[in-house]
């Protein structure tokens, strides 16, 4: 079969990509929603801004069969892994389409010498055993919850928030993060190990500016709010509302450094946050999030928020040694 590299997509062929996402999520609901078009061509519009991204599709008849996607965060030979999305209509699956997306992929991988590539998909959809079936290995089980901001008690978030530990004092800033804070929170990122086992690369300034820049490119919008200790950043919790005026917000990163938990960090700060969002916000009426499996007092601060269990994801690692 025939897989040609988008490198400048027409209007018709950002459609035909969309198309393949909403048959997807149509015919795996428990993968979840399809973005939203505008995202889309957002993305597939925006690959010469931020960390290089490629993408391929699988032409059938007057459409795509299957696309995937490959972002390379830190440009040209970074160390850090790929990281890649292989789509696949559902009538169209087992016939060999992801396998050859996969093997396009690998090939950019090694071309631009990276010595790995990580995935995200939903427990219980075919992208598990197809992910398994060529050289990925789970690292990293993510359970998804769900918070409806109607059903918070009254005097909750107040509360919360006055309860704030003596000390400590909050900020929050909307975007890429300023430069007076950049270094701060690259340092306080890095106390996330979950994922520095299979990255192998730590956070640092630049990387941080780049995250902030491509949750800009999407259109979407980044809220951060941190708590500084002595002027420095001793956690964060980050807030990501979508382009196109959705009720739903993603929560990102959260992390407390680990001289500093113990002390109700976590919950204060997301309480900041949820003021921030029913001030300034009132659209959103949800807002998701995933926690490690391996992670217990961040679960316990979402739990006590009110965060109710919603679906599984799963993140997977391949050396690109490894793939087809």
């Amino acid at each position: 079969m025939d897989v040609i590299e988008l490198s400048d997509p027409t209007d018709a062929q950002i459609r035909q990509w969309h198309d393949v996402l909403v048959a997807v999520s149509a015919g795996d609901p428990s993968a979840g929603p399809a973005p939203g078009a505008e995202h889309t061509a957002a993305r597939l519009l925006g690959a010469d801004r931020g960390s290089p991204e490629r993408f391929w599709a699988v032409p059938a008849g007057d459409g795509f069969a299957a696309v995937a996607a490959l972002r390379l965060p830190g440009g040209p030979g970074a160390d850090r892994p790929g990281e890649i999305d292989v789509q696949v209509r559902p009538e169209r699956r087992r016939a060999g389409l992801g396998r050859s997306l996969v093997r396009s992929a690998a090939g950019a991988l090694r071309a631009d010498g990276r010595p790995g590539v990580i995935a995200q998909v939903s427990a219980g959809t075919p992208a598990v055993p197809f992910l398994e079936a060529h050289g990925f290995t789970c690292v990293l089980t993510l359970r998804g919850l769900v918070l409806r901001l109607a059903d918070l008690p009254p005097g909750r978030v107040a509360g919360l928030l006055s309860a704030g530990p003596s000390g400590y004092t909050l900020v929050r800033w909307r975007g890429t993060v300023p430069d007076e804070h950049a270094g701060a929170l690259a340092r306080a990122k890095d106390a996330m190990a979950d994922l520095v086992e299979y990255e192998g690369v730590p956070w640092d300034a630049d990387r941080v500016r780049e995250m902030g820049e491509l949750v800009a490119k999407r259109g979407d919008s980044l809220y951060t709010v941190a708590a500084l200790h002595d002027g420095a950043i001793a956690g964060f919790t980050e807030l990501v509302v979508p382009a196109g005026g959705g009720d739903r917000a993603a929560q990102y990163d959260t992390a407390v450094v680990p001289e500093h938990r113990g002390r109700r960090l976590g919950i204060w700060m997301k309480a900041a946050m949820l003021d921030w969002v029913r001030s300034e916000l009132p659209g959103i009426r949800e807002i998701e999030t995933d926690n490690a499996g391996d992670n217990p007092h961040m679960l316990a601060v979402n739990e006590e928020l009110g965060f109710l269990p919603e679906r599984e994801t799963r993140e997977y690692h391949a050396l690109v040694a490894d793939l087809p």
